[in-house]
């Protein structure tokens, strides 16, 4: 059973300051929450990539499932509606910012977050999740 401080203490981190890296967190919320064959998301993804949104959605199902595969700790996401991130969400950001110029600082920060040392995979279809969101120009930041 769940303390009730749980509940009422706040999500440590704000939501990312711009739209594309919102677009990336509610995609990661979506997918965790409702699995990934969300079709509510691959329509939000249609109006907001048009007719190139299959590259983007698909990288993302790919790295939740392989997330959901290397982890041995729990991710906590929020749900959709949250208006704070939580700590899990805030790293996935964070490794998706330092991918292109700190690439073993985000190595380090998803094997923490994952709680596994063996994380090549996934941070390689986070390279690419980063890439096809940047190709539609929509790049993650932070």
């Amino acid at each position: 059973m769940f303390a009730a401080e749980n509940f009422t203490r706040p999500l440590p981190h704000p939501l990312p300051l711009t739209r594309d890296t919102e677009l990336f967190l509610f995609a990661v919320r979506r997918l965790g929450a409702h699995g990934l064959a969300d079709a509510q998301l691959a329509n939000h993804f249609v109006s907001a990539f048009g007719s190139g949104s299959q590259r983007p959605l698909i990288t993302l199902r790919v790295m939740m499932a392989e997330i959901a595969s290397v982890a041995s700790t729990p991710i906590m996401i929020a749900p959709c509606c949250c208006m704070r991130m939580t700590a899990s969400e805030a790293t996935l950001i964070e490794v998706m910012r330092r991918l292109s110029d700190q690439p073993l600082a985000a190595r380090a920060l998803l094997a923490d977050l994952l709680g596994n040392r063996c994380v090549d995979g996934v941070l390689a279809t986070m390279a690419l999740v980063g890439s096809a969101f940047a190709d539609a120009g929509r790049c993650i930041k932070g």
